[in-house]
């Protein structure tokens, strides 16, 4: 899958595929049989699949400091739709440029002169261009002048289930893992590098691995049962604390994993954790010790659950 950043970065070879828009959060099971569509098209005609996305997600712009939580963050969606048959993922900024573009200059200059699209797949619920003004309608009136197919794709449904990022969020602030596998297709995972922390997992006697999660907000909250993969040659299992840790005064959302009967030097290696269980919320204690206590508490919980699997 070739990746594209920017329209800085598309050039005259890039014209001419079928494509897809979207945040893509994710990427479950709703957003699979789309891009299924898009490659039964893009056999068709023998031209390029395309996903066209945006970063950040344009209702991470517009939140400010409200940010919402986010399934996927851009390294993560990218693992994912390596596993499709995608050809190409057009990543293109979202500031106050774009998001002041007219939805006339996506449907006709960018669909048509800079991408040459065949065919375009969105989802029934797809808006775009300033204000929102961009629908279903005004692509496909675009389409007709231009030379190019618009097609929707109905909300898929898992029983009397609407599969969306939405539900699959609050499944997983609920724990229920299973429940969110199903509708995603795949087991929750964070993807990160191992960055340095405050040491202070090491004065407590449970040193962690810790991922940045920088400005996006996880779907998770928590402490929870963890495997991990990404660390030497086989999946490890390990507790995670997923939160700001209050009781130390931390202030930026942090993932710190702690692996079991495991010790050296990873910082810098990419990680990918999965979730298996909850085991509590993140909470602020009145001391170190009391805080001690609790993670000694949380790895025998976590152990617990493993050796009951």
């Amino acid at each position: 899958m070739e990746i594209i950043n920017g329209l800085h970065n598309l050039r005259e070879e890039h014209r001419g595929c079928v494509l897809t828009i979207g945040n893509f959060d994710g990427v479950h099971l709703g957003h699979q049989a789309l891009l299924d569509q898009l490659a039964e098209r893009a056999k068709k005609w023998n031209v390029p699949s395309a996903l066209m996305t945006f970063e950040p997600q344009p209702r991470e712009f517009f939140a400010g400091s409200q940010l919402p939580a986010r399934l996927t963050r851009f390294r993560e969606k990218v693992h994912l739709l390596r596993r499709t048959a995608l050809d190409r993922l057009i990543c293109l900024p979202f500031n106050k440029k774009t998001a002041a573009m007219p939805a006339a200059w996506f449907a006709d200059d960018l669909m048509h002169r800079l991408l040459g699209v065949r065919h375009v797949a969105i989802g029934d619920d797809f808006r775009f261009g300033k204000g929102r003004e961009g629908d279903f309608e005004l692509l496909a009136a675009a389409g007709r002048q231009h030379g190019y197919d618009v097609s929707s794709l109905p909300t898929m449904m898992q029983g009397d289930q609407r599969i969306s990022s939405t539900l699959i969020r609050q499944l997983l602030g609920e724990g229920a893992f299973e429940a969110a596998a199903d509708l995603l297709g795949h087991e929750y995972f964070i993807m990160g590098r191992v960055v340095y922390g405050r040491q202070l997992g090491r004065q407590l006697d449970a040193p962690t691995a810790n991922v940045r999660l920088q400005r996006y907000r996880a779907a998770l909250e928590g402490v929870y049962a963890v495997v991990v993969e990404g660390v030497g040659d086989r999946v490890r299992h390990g507790v995670a604390n997923i939160g700001i840790r209050p009781t130390v005064d931390g202030k930026e959302p942090l993932l710190e994993v702690h692996l079991f009967d495991f010790s050296g030097n990873i910082y810098g290696q990419l990680i990918k954790v999965t979730f298996k269980s909850k085991l509590r919320d993140e909470q602020r204690f009145e001391s170190i010790d009391a805080l001690k206590a609790q993670i000694d508490s949380d790895i025998h919980s976590a152990k617990d659950w493993f050796q009951a699997q």
